[in-house]
């Protein structure tokens, strides 16, 4: 009996023994998972980004010029998203949705002729802009590349996790990414320095007039930002321009009519004086996009003289082409002004748009989007005058601005 109950105590104390060690696996096992989780985690973010600048650092080592090479059609991998999948797409911009039927113009890949731009990769992106603010500020087109880019991370983001918010009179726009506390913004400022021209919706003036001084109403708006993307080229279209000394409203103002180039070397100048004094060097990255190219004249092409984008489908196949839809003169004063802000420790990196969009004259909305106003039977009887050859068509060209403006930031 004695040795019986012994038996049994010990048959007890081995099978306690073996729970024990089985919870204590099971608690180091558990332990070990969350730690792993935890590193994971954070370390998601810097293994895409070392994975992406092992691309831009191959494209750096081989001098490769990203803004020469060619278009290449491509309808496995592009476009990048799906015009309904985007749910900020503006109807500006929305061509499908307003009738057109040829998309071939959504599958076309920017090649550079000596490598190749790394593929967008959203996480990535999001990773890069965690805590900090991403923002466009120019024209229509400008706003045109912020749409591109939050389509092209929209499509990863639960809707409970973003947000769209517009402050300012509406001149600030900010799409907010809870997860990563990031914003991508655009601020409406078409020709940088303060003009009649401000408000966001009515616009159109019959006499452009800039304060040619004045910069801080808007640049309050974006200064302390961590990536600045900047355009004006549109509404600078003109021989003369007003400029105004003085307030708007103050009848001691002085309005002097000056030849538009010299206006836009001086409302450059307020532009890089104001970046050289205000801007955080060690925080803040500075972009200007180039002119994005119109395609309002059919006969630059070897079209009909009279038409215009419209009914275009297929892109120009000439190397070098240009139109006269741009003004050389212009981003000679911004590679001048550029220039002399490198000079003084202040780096924009320019992203020179022009040339590859030239191509692309099948790429704008031409009819195909929504109008503000109601068509007359004149216009409808003929297209070609009211067809848009100046905006972009999303998905389209300025995704690959984009794709160039992803490669410098993760270059940087």
């Amino acid at each position: 009996m004695t040795i019986a109950k012994a038996h049994q105590i010990v048959v007890i104390g081995s099978i306690w023994g073996i729970k024990n060690i089985f919870h204590s696996l099971v608690a180091i096992l558990t332990t070990l998972l969350v730690i792993t989780t935890i590193y994971l985690t954070q370390d998601r973010g810097e293994k895409l980004s070392q994975k992406v600048n092992v691309s831009i650092d191959s494209l750096s080592s081989s001098k490769c010029d990203l803004f020469s090479g060619k278009w290449v059609f491509d309808n496995e991998t592009y476009p990048l998203y799906k015009e309904n999948q985007c749910s900020f797409l503006s109807d500006q911009l929305a061509c499908e949705k307003y009738g057109r039927k040829d998309l071939s113009y959504q599958n076309w890949r920017w090649k550079p002729h000596q490598c190749d731009l790394p593929r967008f990769n959203a996480t990535a992106l999001l990773e890069r802009l965690r805590n900090k603010r991403l923002v466009f500020v120019g024209d229509s087109l400008n706003r045109g590349q912020w749409v591109s880019m939050v389509c092209l991370v929209d499509s990863i983001i639960p809707s409970s996790l973003k947000s769209m918010q517009s402050i300012a009179n509406g001149s600030l726009n900010i799409f907010k990414i809870k997860e990563y506390n990031a914003t991508i913004e655009n601020y409406w400022s078409p020709l940088l320095v303060e003009s009649n021209s401000d408000d966001p919706v009515n616009h159109r003036v019959p006499e452009r007039t800039v304060r040619i001084k004045s910069i801080e109403k808007h640049a309050r708006y974006w200064t302390d930002a961590d990536y600045i993307v900047f355009n004006t080229y549109l509404w600078w279209r003109r021989p003369l321009m007003n400029v105004l000394w003085g307030s708007f409203g103050d009848p001691n103002g002085v309005y002097k009519r000056v030849e538009m180039l010299r206006v836009y070397e001086m409302a450059m100048r307020t532009w890089s004086d104001w970046l050289e004094v205000h801007v955080n060097r060690n925080n803040t990255h500075l972009f200007f996009v180039s002119m994005s190219p119109t395609h309002e004249r059919a006969e630059e092409w070897g079209a009909t003289k009279g038409d215009t984008c419209y009914k275009e489908t297929d892109m120009i196949a000439k190397e070098g082409y240009q139109g006269r839809g741009t003004d050389p003169k212009m981003m000679q004063v911004v590679e001048k002004v550029l220039d002399d802000l490198k000079t003084k420790g202040l780096n924009v990196q320019m992203l020179n748009i022009t040339q590859l969009s030239e191509y692309r004259k099948e790429g704008h909305p031409s009819i195909y989007r929504k109008q503000w106003e109601p068509l007359t039977q004149e216009q409808i009887s003929n297209p070609n005058g009211y067809a848009d050859c100046i905006h972009w068509c999303l998905p389209g060209v300025p995704d690959v601005w984009n794709e160039l403006l992803y490669a410098y930031i993760f270059n940087q």
